[in-house]
This record gives structure tokens, sequence and C-alpha cells, in this order.
């Protein structure tokens, strides 16, 4: 599979996402400026320019008209994807580690960081209140106390939001009274990524402590556990075959302390059911930041701490394979 090369990047991916269609793929870095590519040829559309510090998060509307990002300047924003106009300003506090879009684009929510004497705060918003109001008020707070956010994402019909911590713990928010649904160690480490099947009907998580691990989003049950010999910092679903995909790998600075083999940041490809190892793909020259699979799962793209986005179409083997029970 020869990949795509996006570069557009001057320091390492943080994240990226494809919009619903996947004709749009969106990628954020520690430079500031959340970027937009055409993901058929990977064609750079333009930046939004605004924030002044790293973007660790982003996330487009389904109708790919609104984009939001959370950066470490302290605010997260919203934009008009088409104009790349900046259109509400969220002043924070303390930097924002995970955000999102709701399923209807009509509410949207962003994680603040526990520092700078600032406490760990879901806050839930109105898009259109924020829109139109100078300076817009969170119609929820949700005070995160234990330990702070670092992914969330909403669960199905807007009803409640999962969240990943640093300490290891997965835990189910109600996006109405800001309850606590549930809580569970899921990891004895970091969870550095949380993301959704393409029918909501499971996450996966991706953690610092070598393995990802496959729930139930309704009961919070533990379905499937993929173990690694490195950090994982970005796991996704196939929307098509029964597959996630693994990406980390160890950073520069503890190679030398923990491990004599320098590298190891292959893509890796897992069967969903069977929990083994099907395959890899090389390319990058560091660490895996994020995965995504495209909408229509004929590719999948991931970004690294070289600061390129790779983008690779499946050919045909990947459709051919079949597990041998």
């Amino acid at each position: 599979m020869k990949p795509l090369l996006l570069h557009g990047h001057e320091r390492s991916i943080t994240q990226i996402k494809y919009n619903r269609e996947g004709d749009l793929l969106f990628s954020s870095a520690k430079d500031k400026r959340p970027t937009v590519w055409f993901s058929i040829n990977g064609e750079r559309l333009g930046t939004y320019d605004g924030h002044g510090g790293a973007v660790y998060c982003l996330d487009p509307s389904w109708d790919s008209k609104y984009l939001i990002t959370g950066s470490g300047d302290n605010s997260a924003r919203i934009w008009d994807i088409e104009t790349g106009k900046e259109l509400v300003i969220y002043d924070t506090g303390s930097a924002v580690r995970a955000c999102g879009f709701s399923y209807s684009g009509k509410k949207v929510f962003y994680s603040t960081d526990k520092t700078m004497g600032q406490t760990c705060e879901i806050k839930l918003y109105d898009v259109r209140d924020s829109i139109s109001q100078g300076t817009p008020t969170p119609y929820l707070v949700i005070p995160v106390p234990d330990s702070k956010v670092t992914s969330a994402v909403w669960g199905p019909l807007d009803e409640f939001i999962i969240t990943g911590h640093e300490n290891g713990t997965v835990s189910k928010w109600c996006a109405q009274t800001g309850d606590l649904i549930k809580s569970m160690r899921a990891h004895i480490d970091k969870v550095s990524d949380l993301q959704k099947s393409s029918n909501e009907m499971m996450f996966i998580t991706a953690s610092k402590d070598n393995t990802s691990k496959l729930f139930d989003t309704e009961t919070m049950q533990l379905l499937k556990t993929y173990k690694t010999d490195r950090p994982v910092n970005s796991a996704a679903i196939s929307p098509i075959r029964d597959q996630v995909v693994l990406g980390g790998g160890q950073e520069a600075m503890e190679v030398t302390t923990t491990s004599t083999r320098i590298g190891k940041f292959d893509a890796r490809f897992f069967h969903m059911i069977f929990e083994e190892e099907i395959g890899r793909v090389k390319g990058h020259f560091g660490p895996i930041n994020s995965l995504a699979f495209h909408p229509n799962g004929k590719s999948y793209s991931s970004g690294g701490e070289d600061g390129y986005v790779r983008s690779h179409v499946f050919d045909k083997s990947y459709y051919e394979f079949e597990f041998e029970y």
C-alpha cells in the first residue's frame, strides 16, 4: 500500500479525524494550525489560524459546517469549515485535551486540564447560543475531581459522554444532569485515546499500559483486549471488517532507558474477535499519535510524532484475508 504523505505540520500530530462523508480529513498538531485536507488526493485545502499554542483535539460537526478545536493556549474555538472564519472562542483557564460535537451537531463539549489552580471540568454548550452570544455560557458543567480527562466521546443519541482519564479510569457521564453513571479502572496507566465503532455500540481504548480494550457502549462491559509490547497511543475500529488498528511506539527519550530496540512505529492490525495480530504497516519515523478509519472502511490514516499524516488505501489482499479458525 503506497500511502499519500500529507506534510503540512511543522510539529508532531496530535489528532486526525474524517468528516462523516469521508471527503475531508482534519489534522491538529503541536504547531497551533489545525489543517483540512482532501482525503482522496491529499491536497491541503487550508488552515484554521488563531490559536496561540499546541492544538490537542478537534472534531467536525456531522454536516461539515463547523469545526471545534481545543488547545494549550487555554481556549477552545469553533470555526466555519468552509471559510476558515473563527466563530466562537471559549476561554477555558487551562489546556483543552478533548472536545466534540454531539451527533445532532446542536451541542458541544470540551474538557479542561487540572492545572494552575483550575479543576478538571467537562463543559457543555448549545452551539447556536454560543455563536449568537458574545460570551457563551455553558448549560452544564461537570467537575471531574479524581483524574484529568485525556480523551472523550459522545455516546449514542447525545445521552451521555464517555471519558478516558490519566489514571486509566473510563467513566460515563449523563449529558443532561452531569451525574456519574459508571466509572471503572479500565487500564493501569493513562488512557491515550477513545474511539467509537461506526454503529456506536462499542468503543475502543488505547493506553500507555501497552494494551487496547474493546467495550460495550451501553453496559461498559469489557469485550476484548489487544496486547502489544509498546505503549498504544491510538486505536480505531474498522467500519466494514472485524478488525481494529493500533498505533503507538516508545518515545525517543524512553528508548535508551527501557529498550535497545529503537522504532516499532508500525500500525498494527488485530482481528477484533480473536484478539490476534494479523498484519503491520510501517512508515512513520516516530510514534503514531492518532489513527482513523475512512467512513467507507476502504482506507485509513495515521498521524505521527514525525509531523506526517500517512493515508493508506487498502489493496486487494486486505479484503481477501480470512482468519483460520
